[in-house]
């Protein structure tokens, strides 16, 4: 078979710096192309060709701009082009005119999170005017799944639900000797440290976690935690401010890209994300875990799906509470052994359930392929 993949008008595939859609999209389009014909579909780039290749795997990248710019473009290569399947990321927005062009070809929509079928972004009634003409819409929990149900419960039987993956020979645990040289180039050494990565914006409960470490610091004084990730100076300055005033040390490393992610976790003991709202999926947890560290998380959305309390993690129900993260992570502190151990079976379950050959054959089997 010959699928398309049309990514979103942003970032280009394979992303140079962020794009979590784009890196999930370039993992599973390697994959499913060890068995299938794959095209894919993202903007243009100076350092990028037009047209490459790589065996099965077809990249095509049209001039963008703007998303009405990119989808004139998108349309304009694909005239007179034919496929077996087609996958829309994230962009419902897309699904009518590709529709319109293919009649009678499958179009899939891959939703990563609930922001482009909502407002500000589209209407609902808009939202469910593009969603109807797709044969299948995939969200990539069962969170997520639910949440399009609920809120569109005509297209119920059109919903399924494939999870995201993650690259195990990237996001390995590291070597002692990797450990030790990272911990000591960030002055980590001796120290228990709590680590948090993603967009730097007050939906991920950054100082949630702070104020939570501050109560951790009166009993294990040899906490750190470090904090990876971009977001606006200004904010960035209030939480450094925020770090001053309860006499913690919180090292902002800055953004870190996609291929030295797994450098992040290697420094840490334990992974944190405290969200304040829903997560469809949250993959820096299955990163996380996938290093061989536990994950301290609220327990909204799709993290509960990836997290087994008390197992390989821990969910914290009341996670605006920045006491009760207090009370699990000092527990984790105080006793290295057990973050160890629920590291170990954390990456034990992500070998078992999240890689991206699991994505890709449970996608791949949901378009008959």
């Amino acid at each position: 078979m010959h699928l398309l993949m049309i990514a979103p008008e942003q970032i280009p595939v394979p992303a140079f710096k962020g794009g979590s859609v784009e890196i999930c999209m370039h993992a599973i389009a390697k994959k499913i192309a060890r068995h299938h014909k794959v095209t894919l579909i993202s903007r243009r780039h100076p350092k990028y060709p037009h047209v490459s290749t790589s065996r099965n795997l077809k990249y095509i990248r049209v001039p963008s701009g703007t998303p009405g710019r990119y989808l004139a473009s998108v349309l304009a290569y694909l005239r007179g082009k034919h496929y077996d399947w087609i996958q829309i990321d994230n962009r419902p927005r897309f699904i009518t005119p590709i529709k319109n062009l293919f009649p009678n070809i499958p179009i899939s929509l891959f939703l990563h999170s609930l922001t482009f079928v909502s407002a500000p972004m589209i209407s609902r009634d808009r939202a469910a005017k593009h969603l109807s003409r797709a044969d299948m819409i995939v969200a990539n929990s069962s969170s997520l799944e639910r949440e399009l149900k609920s809120r569109f419960n005509h297209l119920h039987d059109k919903i399924k639900q494939v999870y995201l993956g993650v690259d195990l020979n990237q996001f390995r645990p590291p070597t002692l000797t990797q450990r030790k040289q990272l911990r000591s180039r960030y002055g980590l050494k001796g120290s228990f440290v709590f680590a948090f990565a993603g967009r730097i914006i007050s939906r991920k409960g950054i100082p949630v976690m702070m104020k939570a470490l501050s109560q951790v610091r009166k009993s294990v004084p040899n906490v750190k935690m470090i904090i990876a990730g971009n977001g606006k100076p200004g904010y960035i300055a209030k939480l450094k401010d925020l770090a001053k005033r309860l006499h913690i040390t919180a090292k902002f490393i800055g953004y870190k890209s996609h291929h030295s992610m797994h450098e992040v976790y290697w420094l840490a003991d334990c992974f944190v994300c405290p969200s304040q709202k829903h997560e469809a999926f949250g993959l820096v947890n299955v990163e996380a875990m996938a290093a061989g560290i536990p994950v301290v998380a609220s327990r909204i959305g799709g993290i509960k799906e990836i997290i087994s309390h008390a197992k390989n993690g821990y969910l914290i129900n009341r996670y605006s509470s920045a006491h009760d993260f207090a009370i699990i992570m000092e527990k984790l502190a105080r006793n290295p052994a057990l973050a160890s151990s629920l590291g170990k079976q954390a990456r034990k379950d992500v070998v078992n359930r999240f890689s991206w050959t699991h994505t890709a054959n449970n996608l791949s089997n949901l378009y008959g392929m």
